[in-house]
């Protein structure tokens, strides 16, 4: 198994991603080791959310990742609040995972917000392989009680089917809310080119 600390900050994951959420954090532990235990991954993290959730997310061959999905949803199926697999990720989507961020100027915005993690990259990768937009943004669970938001730009054109291919992939029950924002006033678009955090604006914080 790939020592955690092999690749900081960056994360590599080609081309196979999976990502379980559970309501129990003892049970996502239990769920975690045994989906390590039942195939040979590349990429293995996991570890607690907001609110007292639980992540695992693996990357490798499909095959094998598609393995592990299998034990970790057999493991604790009580618990598990939602999963994705992608057997082909975008590699932005993986970038934007990582914390990275493409923060360019464009025509619009398009916001996809979830009430799971799964959902959000999920929605990413429909997202920025259905149009040519730019994905500037993934936030997850942290300081979002536990929802995900994906922020696109690019065309309002492109934003539209960005969000429309992303939204239809997921269940009513897994969506708060999308919108796509044309012509993004100039104040609006430096500060969520910036930092789509509050606290990080204000200078509480610096994530």
């Amino acid at each position: 198994m790939p020592d955690p600390s092999d690749h900081p900050p960056s994360l590599r994951i080609d081309p196979a991603l999976a990502l379980l959420e559970f309501s129990s954090i003892a049970a996502g532990v239990l769920a975690g080791d045994a989906m390590v235990k039942r195939a040979a991954l590349d990429v293995i993290h996991a570890g607690t959310v907001h609110p007292g959730r639980f992540l695992v997310l693996v990357g490798g061959p499909v095959a094998e990742v598609e393995e592990a999905l299998k034990a970790g949803k057999e493991a604790a199926p009580d618990a598990l609040n939602d999963h994705i697999f992608l057997a082909a990720v975008h590699a932005e989507v993986v970038r934007a995972l990582a914390g990275g961020r493409s923060p360019r100027e464009a025509d619009a915005l398009g916001i996809i917000e979830t009430r799971t993690v799964p959902a959000a990259i999920l929605a990413a990768d429909k997202g920025i392989k259905a149009a040519q937009v730019t994905l500037l943004e993934i936030r997850l669970a942290d300081g979002l009680d536990g929802k995900g938001l994906v922020f696109f730009t690019g065309l309002v054109s492109d934003v539209e089917a960005a969000l429309e291919l992303a939204g239809n992939a997921l269940q009513p029950e897994q969506k708060v809310r999308q919108v796509v924002i044309p012509q993004l006033h100039g104040d609006m678009s430096k500060l969520i080119r910036a930092n789509t955090r509050f606290g990080a604006q204000m200078g509480w914080d610096k994530s």
